[in-house]
């Protein structure tokens, strides 16, 4: 059935603000050779990136919001149309061209990592573009929708403090039509070629769409910002407002919802595969070596990967052991780590509010001592909150950064979808991990200093959640783990990162079922049951994503290792942590080299 003539010209609105935008910020032939003909390699350079963070706002401009660029506010752009793909094709095949063209050598150190970082991204985005990964754009994860919502939530990146402001949501949610439009036509074509989410992807989905399909506009999530109006708006402001979010989700956003869950369930769901990796399917294998590629920043190939997780499984549960004979637990490991779920005395919380407030005593415990092992600390505050309603079930604790300006403080975000079985045993690990010095520093310090905005711009999953796994051990040097539960807790967090070494590459390189991989993640973590298949069911949906954790914790720990025994008695794990700060993220093989040529060059001073 022909989609209605409204969604039609959503789409083609949507298409020329795209084209529009890139005539403002976007990157050209011309455009390169301009910068190619600049006087020096390093203006070149700074020019590059500088049209290259536009350009990509310009065709994301939903990231352009989450980075603070006030400009994109009101934009809407459908990343998933032919046209858009091209754009962003020629601009990533463009950047390269004049990466390549610019004289490395003559630039300085600093330069020359954003010259690396800029190659990297642009070449790992060009490879992306020619998979397929528009024709599977939802899952439970990561969707427009559930970006669209974390936005109306009127607490987050998307702002709503004048009227401006509503009125640039409105205009942003206008192109969603066209999106669903888009979306469905694209599952239609992966329905031809056999490219199709796993079922029990799509089962997950299906809830998430039906709680937005409301029949009172008022009880829509993308009514809390009208509950929210500040109290400055004159009645007339607020009348209009009010009538137009009202319209707006009535008439069009509850429709495409609609639409899209219709499409899921009637049509698109028995089409899907039983199966849950990406063995077997149409170019399964490139296709998850790239997703291996991406999430690690490494060229370590899937076989080798998983060999790894198993050594690691086999290293922690050794240090499990050693924790159940400090305990005097009666028993093997295994029985041990069942044993910790069923102790009421470690579930002792009655409400989620309870739980906040836990994490919060934690972060008074943790923060006086940090400065033990860091030179400096962000200025940038540090909330912990709850996960809303809609995502709270399926959601893992997550951290959301801060603005730039201090306007908007990092937030941990703390899933607790059963207050009263909530252990308490790894929270002490996972404030480490989310919070400080997790990656509240990492992204902080990286937004709070003077590198170019296309570092500040760049995010590599393994460097991220690499440094925040290496965070959560540092906390048995600050000596915060005395309770030998919680530094269970830290064991089953760091087996939990390993274990997914095993599962994830087992799933879509080996061809294990989603039923092998929750009985290896039962047998050898320390969660529930249901929380390891809700683990499970993430690698289904975001294969090679959970790899990061460990691989770049290990890379870290590695370059630590190189640093203290080259540097021996002259190692200061407070400039090591400084230096691995300072320069922002960095694809795992840039960060190597400059950490050796760092450790080397303070051994030449010795």
């Amino acid at each position: 059935m022909a989609a209605p003539l409204t969604h039609h010209r959503s789409a083609l609105r949507s298409a020329a603000c795209a084209a529009a935008i890139a005539g403002c910020f976007g990157f050209t032939s011309a455009s390169a050779q301009t910068i190619s003909a600049s006087s020096t390699p390093s203006s070149a350079l700074a020019a590059l990136g500088e049209k290259y963070v536009d350009a990509t706002y310009a065709l994301n401009p939903l990231a352009a919001t989450s980075a603070g660029d006030a400009r994109f506010h009101d934009k809407f752009v459908n990343d998933l149309t032919p046209a858009a793909r091209e754009r962003d094709r020629k601009l990533q095949a463009e950047t390269l061209a004049v990466l390549k063209s610019i004289d490395v050598a003559a630039l300085s150190a600093d330069e020359q990592l954003t010259h690396a970082v800029m190659m990297y991204r642009a070449q790992l985005r060009l490879d992306a573009l020619a998979l397929d990964f528009h024709l599977t754009p939802i899952n439970h994860f990561f969707s427009l929708p559930l970006s669209l919502v974390s936005l109306a939530r009127a607490e987050g990146a998307q702002p709503f403090k004048t009227v401006a402001d509503y009125d640039a949501f409105l205009t942003r949610l206008d192109g969603f039509p066209g999106w669903v439009d888009s979306a469905i036509a694209n599952m239609r074509e992966g329905m031809h070629k056999d490219v199709v989410q796993p079922k029990v992807v799509m089962n997950r989905v299906l809830p998430q769409l039906k709680m937005l399909m409301v029949s009172d506009a008022t009880q829509s999530s993308f009514y809390v910002p009208i509950e929210k109006m500040p109290a400055s708006f004159s009645e007339a402001q607020r009348a209009r407002l009010t009538v137009a979010y009202r319209t707006i989700i009535s008439d069009k956003l509850v429709p495409a919802i609609t639409k899209l869950h219709t499409f899921i369930a009637q049509e698109y769901l028995p089409k899907c595969r039983d199966t849950v990796g990406l063995a077997g399917t149409p170019n399964g294998e490139a296709t998850y070596a790239f997703r291996v590629r991406e999430a690690t920043t490494t060229p370590l190939p899937p076989a080798e990967i998983h060999q790894i997780g198993l050594r690691e499984v086999a290293r922690i549960r050794n240090e499990m052991d050693t924790v159940r004979k400090r305990v005097g637990f009666n028993g093997d490991v295994q029985a041990f780590i069942e044993s910790i779920p069923k102790n009421p005395a470690l579930m002792p919380f009655n409400t989620e509010q309870e739980v906040i407030e836990a994490f919060r005593k934690i972060q008074r415990r943790v923060d006086p001592l940090i400065d033990k092992l860091f030179v400096r600390r962000p200025s940038a505050l540090l909330e912990i909150r709850p996960e809303p309603e809609i995502t709270k079930a399926t959601a893992a604790a997550s951290y959301r950064a801060g603005a730039r300006d201090g306007s908007r403080p990092g937030v941990f975000f703390a899933p607790i979808p059963l207050p009263t079985k909530y252990l308490n045993t790894r929270m002490t690990a996972l404030y480490m991990h989310e919070g400080i010095p997790g990656h509240h520093f990492e992204v902080s310090l990286a937004q709070e200093s003077d590198l170019p905005r296309i570092r500040r711009s760049s995010r590599f999953t393994a460097y991220s959640e690499g440094w925040a796994l290496y965070a959560e051990s540092l906390g048995v040097e600050l000596g915060v783990y005395d309770d030998p539960y919680q530094d269970m807790g830290r064991l089953i967090s760091e087996m939990h990162r390993a274990i997914r070494l095993v599962v994830d590459t087992g799933m879509h390189l080996k061809g294990w079922t989603r039923e092998q991989a929750i009985q290896f993640s039962l047998q050898n973590g320390g969660r529930a049951e249901s929380e390891q298949v809700q683990e499970v069911e993430r690698y289904i949906a975001i294969p090679g994503q959970a790899l990061a954790y460990k691989i770049g914790e290990l890379k870290i720990m590695e370059l630590r290792r190189y640093g203290e025994q080259t540097l021996g008695p002259n190692f200061s794990l407070a400039a090591f942590h400084n230096e691995l700060l300072k320069d922002g993220n960095l694809p795992l093989a840039v960060l190597e080299a400059k950490m050796r040529r760092w450790v080397n060059a303070q051994a030449t001073r010795q």
